[in-house]
């Protein structure tokens, strides 16, 4: 297993943040369903990736892959399995998406993934949602068999991904379909999801993301992307900026893109963050400033940033409130108890409430951290790391790959001093 010693460090330069996850699996989803060969620029190379690759292969697309381009030859919604069996890795996303689009087929599925997905990752409100539209499920191995028809279905929506999933599945019925979401949470996220329907012309309505009506008949040709820099992962280095008073400049950042996560700018500014934006080069900079300033924070919108947020908290000078994340703790950890423990670890002042943290003004130091096999912890703990007063050590620091492949090297590039340690 490999771990990292990450020595605090002032940053400095210019870097790239990696192409948005969030995107490239969704434009992955359609390329599967699309007519013709589409074209997927500047994806994100990562776990996550080959393991949508290898799903949408397994459901009858034909995928070349170069560094450059993914060329997709879709389905056009005529699935033809070469196996029965859909390995989501470490995945929500092609749990809940690739879930969704195969109860389209009379076929069933079988679906497994890594212990995360198959202990963690909330899969009943999609199969609630499947079962109402004439779906068989089964959850011991956990098994999905359509068709399902256009008709009526209510489901909890905490989660976002079962929403989304039902909603791309529903655009390919051959009529309308109502979906009623009781306690709508991660909007942004199904807000991203309707911006890929509005992409191809799929008609739907909906009603402050509790009512949907998705027309259905959707039919998409092929297409090309260029898939936009993530904002999630950009997060990590703006904060890396503000913990180290480093000045640091971030390339290729679109603030027109529909990606929920491009909230935390202007709430790190509203915490006296010091950051500009240049709109005509996409470029992003963050400046030594005033000291940060505590808020309350309600997270549900950036629920992803919920550990990186908690770490910028301790380096304010007034109390933080991160409150309603409570989904945070049914990701690939319990993002909520995780980043706690670690922070105390630390030395961090900070109070665990169910659907939050309240993090007071606290000096961090070094520590013996571990990364709860979760990608977000590991990258919100190096931030910390880099801001303390000494060295820390990360083990399972290897998960950053699922979102950010080539953070160790870009950090190295800025000055960070992070060192690989492989211990057995």
């Amino acid at each position: 297993m490999t771990h990292y010693q990450v020595t605090p460090s002032t940053l400095s330069g210019a870097l790239t943040p990696p192409p948005s996850k969030s995107h490239t699996l969704r434009a992955i989803l359609f390329a599967l369903m699309a007519h013709g060969t589409s074209k997927i620029f500047n994806y994100l190379a990562s776990p996550d990736t080959d393991a949508m690759i290898a799903a949408i292969r397994t459901l009858g697309a034909h995928v070349a892959v170069t560094p450059a381009c993914l060329e997709i030859v879709g389905t056009g919604g005529k699935f033809t399995p070469t196996s029965h069996l859909i390995d989501a890795g470490n995945s929500g996303q092609i749990l809940r998406f690739i879930g969704a689009l195969c109860a389209l087929s009379d076929q069933p599925f079988q679906f497994t993934g890594d212990h995360s997905i198959r202990t963690r990752r909330p899969i009943q409100p999609l199969l609630n949602g499947l079962q109402q539209l004439g779906a068989t499920v089964k959850t011991d191995p956990l098994t999905i068999q359509g068709p399902i028809q256009p008709g009526t279905a209510t489901l909890c929506g905490l989660d976002s991904q079962p929403v989304s999933g039902l909603l791309i599945a529903a655009s390919f019925l051959t009529g309308p379909t109502h979906l009623h979401v009781l306690n709508p949470g991660e909007k942004p996220w199904i807000a991203l999801t309707l911006h890929w329907l509005d992409r191809f012309g799929i008609g739907y309505t909906h009603d402050n993301y509790e009512h949907y009506t998705v027309f259905g008949g959707a039919r998409i040709n092929a297409f090309e992307i260029s898939i936009p820099s993530d904002f999630s992962s950009a997060a990590y280095p703006i904060a890396a900026a503000l913990v180290t008073g480093s000045t640091l400049t971030l390339q290729q950042i679109d603030m027109s893109d529909v990606q929920g996560d491009k909230i935390l700018i202007p709430l790190l500014q509203e915490m006296r963050a010091n950051i500009t934006y240049d709109k005509e080069h996409h470029r992003l900079t963050i400046h030594p400033g005033e000291p940060l300033q505590g808020l309350e924070i309600d997270v549900n919108a950036c629920i992803d940033a919920l550990p990186l947020l908690a770490v910028v908290a301790c380096f304010a000078t007034t109390p933080t409130r991160l409150y309603n994340g409570a989904i945070a703790r049914r990701k690939e950890s319990d993002r909520i108890a995780a980043i706690a423990a670690e922070l105390r670890k630390m030395g961090a002042h900070l109070e665990e409430h169910t659907d939050g943290l309240t993090i007071f003004p606290s000096k961090l130091q070094g520590a013996s951290l571990i990364s709860h096999s979760d990608h977000r912890i590991a990258l919100s703990l190096t931030v910390a790391a880099l801001g303390a007063s000494s060295p820390s050590e990360i083990e399972g620091f290897s998960w950053i790959a699922k979102s950010y492949p080539h953070f160790v090297s870009q950090f190295q590039q800025l000055g960070a001093q992070l060192e690989p340690k492989n211990c057995s």
